[in-house]
């Protein structure tokens, strides 16, 4: 097998060599389901970002460390019997076959509108059904460890399909200015008010997001980018200035920061 060309088969290969417990590598042999979800976040993450830079090259490495872990959760299923990785293809293959009726039966679904909608109610159709089975709410399988805002997005998203949202984005962008004024109301106050104040603010701003149909979670990424190329080129002006930042002036570091926005 180390000789043949890559493929699934070689992967999986090597997959069951490093869990081995004989010969194996004793640090993949001691993880379990739990122990690799960090790593699975954080090879997530890494492909976004390639993708956000741009840098394919970078992607092709990172989309394969994403595919090891699926693979590695896989093994684990394996080993204890749950499932493999045949029945992982499987049950996605099954799933993107049932929510595209458009591409593989007759039905008729030709704008974005209606095959958008068509997705949202086979996949509602699924958590009825496991919530008739367990009583569950709508929102009780939204991972817990998704980032605040996109988990913001997706409760608000469940809640939208039942009927439960605003009719229009100006209704949104009152709440947000509700929630502004609410803020500051309380805002030199030290209290919990404060904060809880200062959330519902964050998550009246997602919606407005969600309305205007822009992902909040790649909205603050890229602006975390550009803040951060702005004051790298901040940092450039103040070492040039032989002054250390605390040497500055709170208008001299805005000028800065001017010259920095408009820095090609």
């Amino acid at each position: 097998m180390l000789e043949s060309k890559p493929s699934m088969d070689k992967l999986r290969w090597i997959m069951e060599q490093l869990r081995d417990p004989e010969t194996g590598c004793p640090w993949d042999i001691k993880q379990d389901f739990l122990s690799i979800v960090p790593h699975t976040l954080e090879e997530a993450y890494e492909v976004a970002d390639a993708i956000e830079q741009g840098d394919f090259k970078e992607l092709e490495k990172e989309l394969g460390d994403l595919l090891f872990q699926v693979v590695f959760y896989s093994q684990l299923g394996k080993e204890q019997k749950l499932f493999d990785f045949d029945s992982v293809i499987e049950a996605i293959c099954e799933k993107l076959i049932r929510r595209h009726p458009h591409v593989f039966s007759c039905a008729d679904l030709s704008t974005d509108a209606e095959i958008k909608a068509n997705w949202e109610n086979e996949k509602a159709k699924e958590r009825e059904a496991k919530s008739e089975q367990a009583n569950l709410s709508i929102l009780a399988d939204i991972p817990k460890n998704l980032p605040a805002l996109s988990q913001a997005a997706k409760i608000q998203k469940r809640c939208s399909h039942v009927g439960f949202d605003w009719d229009n984005i100006d209704g949104v962008l009152d709440k947000v200015k509700e929630e502004v004024q609410e803020v500051e109301e309380v805002l030199h106050e030290n209290t919990p008010a404060r904060s809880e104040e200062l959330g519902d603010l964050l998550f009246a701003v997602v919606n407005l997001c969600r309305h205007a149909k822009q992902d909040p979670e790649a909205l603050l990424r890229h602006a975390n980018q550009k803040f951060s190329k702005r004051f790298v080129n901040i940092e450039a002006q103040v070492s040039e200035s032989g002054k250390t930042f605390k040497e500055h002036s709170s208008s001299e570091l805005n000028d800065y920061w001017e010259t920095a926005k408009r820095a090609k």
